[in-house]
């Protein structure tokens, strides 16, 4: 009742020729596949990319200054050693 029907058909299906052409075949478009499924995996990675950027910044700023720190430190202790 709720099968789908295919008409009947009254002719025979026809046969259809190749004709060759002179002229350079039509280009073919690439196989490849498409970019669409790697666009997750790049914003993942350039999101890492910059997270780890921004702790290595993070890094050096605090050397730099426990290395200032430690400079004013062995200034002031050297200074207080001398009076």
């Amino acid at each position: 009742m709720f099968r789908p029907q295919l008409p009947e058909t009254l002719h025979p299906p026809t046969t259809i020729t190749a004709h060759h052409q002179a002229q350079s075949p039509a280009p073919v478009p690439p196989t490849g596949r498409p970019l669409t499924p790697y666009v997750g995996a790049v914003v993942a990675v350039v999101v890492v990319g910059i997270v780890l950027t921004a702790l290595l910044a993070a890094v050096a700023v605090t050397a730099v200054s426990v290395a200032i720190a430690a400079v004013v430190l062995r200034s002031l202790v050297s200074n207080a050693n001398r009076r």
